[in-house]
């Protein structure tokens, strides 16, 4: 059963009652592009086929009564908030991001009444393919939906206004300084395409990638390693990054070009540059990688999705063994590049496989895996997918 069919099924045993409507957003694969999004930098996502729908009706009590179904159909029920009265610090768990994204858009003057959600999705959680991210795109459709509000890129609010109401809420409501990637992504994606999005100016474009056409795929690999540094080191890292550009003299490490990289570093305090060439050479990257695909080369994008892992691991310091094991045993068994994708300390790695060789990269991440006694990952085909909608 799909999520939104899901959603619906648990909304008239919850609610008892058809919903409204029912909205869903999908996580995220990025192709290459980290953490270049809080320098003001370049990515390059593009959606999953796996989403996270909600079920909603209006509630004319203000309160915003919240019920999520697990895997195993289990559903779990938060204790309703008024949405006149949430704010940041009242609400905890993982009610906070759904909360978060109400109070953002009832400070934003666009939705302002209660309203009942019912919420199930196959985004694998912890997995760092944006599962929060999915959750807070599809509440906040299905609360401007609810107010008679749709998204309209001729008239407010834009889809790239909602990405910054739904950024809000994770940054000064949950706490988390998240960039707009991911929202984005998530918003913003078509399918069998990648989404190339410069940060700083909004801009995007739909860069064609349809792998099984070239008789490729994208393989994720979930390590299932989730590392309890991870919020932390994340933090860290923004935070140096910030220092950085302070002490360069420029708004964000987005200005510092590949050609004034190496005089760069040598004005920074040594601890700053591996984040700074991180930086530059990702960006770098991303629009590489863009230029193989708008010329219909995308087997030849492989040497940067590695280059990519190398400098994560390396100078920006957020792989781990789970990852780099991955990374390891894909490009061994034939993968043309891997990478990890995301923030790090664990979720997922990338490989760029060709479909004669998938099994063997399976098998050979699987047995690697094996051998050092880690947790079995799951493996899946990545297909670009559709963005968020209404789906009834």
């Amino acid at each position: 059963m799909t999520p939104p069919a899901r959603a619906v099924e648990h909304f008239r045993r919850q609610v008892g009652r058809d919903p409204d409507g029912v909205w869903s957003a999908p996580g995220r694969v990025n192709l290459i592009g980290e953490h270049t999004d809080y320098n003001d930098g370049l990515v390059l996502p593009f959606a999953l086929p796996h989403r996270v729908a909600v079920a909603a009706a209006p509630r004319a009590d203000g309160l915003l009564s919240l019920t999520t179904v697990g895997d195993d159909g289990t559903p779990q029920r938060a204790q309703p908030v008024a949405v006149d009265a949430v704010a940041p610090g009242s609400v905890h768990g993982w009610a906070a991001y759904p909360s978060g994204v109400a109070w953002a858009l009832r400070e934003a003057g666009v939705a302002k009444g209660g309203a009942d959600l019912v919420i199930a999705g196959d985004v694998p959680a912890g997995a760092g393919l944006s599962s929060s991210h999915a959750l807070q795109c599809a509440v906040a459709l299905a609360l401007l939906g609810l107010a008679g509000v749709a998204p309209d890129e001729g008239s407010s609010p834009t889809l790239a206004e909602i990405a910054r109401w739904v950024q809000r809420s994770e940054n000064d409501f949950v706490g988390a300084p998240t960039g707009l990637l991911d929202q984005t992504a998530s918003l913003c994606c078509e399918q069998a395409h990648a989404l190339f999005l410069d940060i700083r100016s909004g801009e995007r474009e739909q860069v064609p990638f349809d792998a099984a056409a070239r008789d490729l795929e994208v393989l994720v690999i979930d390590t299932r390693a989730k590392h309890s540094l991870a919020d932390s080191a994340y933090g860290e890292r923004r935070r140096g990054c910030e220092r950085a550009a302070g002490l360069l003299g420029v708004p964000a490490l987005r200005d510092v070009t590949p050609a004034g990289l190496d005089d760069a570093l040598v004005a920074l305090p040594g601890e700053l540059r591996p984040l700074v060439r991180h930086v530059v050479t990702e960006n770098d990257r991303v629009l590489s990688v863009v230029g193989r695909l708008r010329a219909g080369e995308l087997a030849a994008i492989g040497p940067d999705l590695t280059a990519s892992h190398t400098s994560l691991r390396d100078d920006y310091r957020v792989s781990c063994l789970e990852l780099d094991v991955a990374v390891e045993a894909a490009l061994a068994a034939g993968a043309l590049g891997a990478r990890m994708t995301g923030g790090g300390f664990g979720g997922s790695a990338i490989a760029l496989v060709p479909v004669d060789r998938s099994d063997a990269v399976r098998a050979s991440v699987a047995e690697a895996y094996e051998r050092r006694g880690l947790t079995a990952p799951r493996l899946f085909t990545a297909v670009p997918s559709a963005g968020a909608h209404r789906d009834a």
